[in-house]
């Protein structure tokens, strides 16, 4: 089901979510959940606003939310689209709801040079794929893809 036209389009996807977020003032970043078919199942912008939570990244709000609706076994054969590398707390998020694969776009280098010494974002210089490989079962991991179209959605926020 899965192929580089279907990531392309998805990630896309989650750009454009990360766009519309920005447009309201949130910080912006989204993850898309779909299923093995590519069938959509959840999506989320980042949760920062309104109340602070600098916890509510978008991978981790839509983890928080996939794992209290589907088991892990199900997850493990989904994919998870987020607009930026998913971070240290994210990915261990994403581990242990058991999702199966994780496509992004624009790198946590690339996010960090952008950001800099944020305080909304002070970004990890971890990649995901360490903390995944880190764990007991596989985590498969795409990207940096799309990283240029990725980075414009990042700029004027920091």
């Amino acid at each position: 089901m899965f192929n580089q036209e279907t990531d392309f389009k998805l990630l896309r996807y989650s750009f454009s979510l990360a766009e519309d977020a920005k447009s309201r003032g949130i910080h912006p970043f989204s993850a898309v959940l779909v299923d093995e078919h590519g069938d959509i199942l959840l999506e989320e912008i980042n949760g920062y606003l309104p109340d602070f939570d600098m916890t509510g990244h978008a991978e981790r709000v839509i983890m928080t939310r996939a794992s209290k609706l589907y088991r892990p076994d199900f997850l493990n054969r989904c994919t998870l689209y987020v607009s930026a590398e998913p971070c240290a707390m994210c990915s261990g998020a994403i581990y242990w709801a058991g999702v199966g694969r994780v496509v992004y776009g624009l790198s946590e280098a690339k996010l960090k040079e952008l950001t800099g010494n944020h305080p909304e974002n002070p970004t990890l210089a971890l990649p995901c794929r360490v903390v995944f490989e880190s764990g007991q079962r596989e985590v498969e991991v795409i990207g940096p893809l799309l990283e240029e179209e990725a980075e414009q959605v990042q700029h004027g926020v920091w």
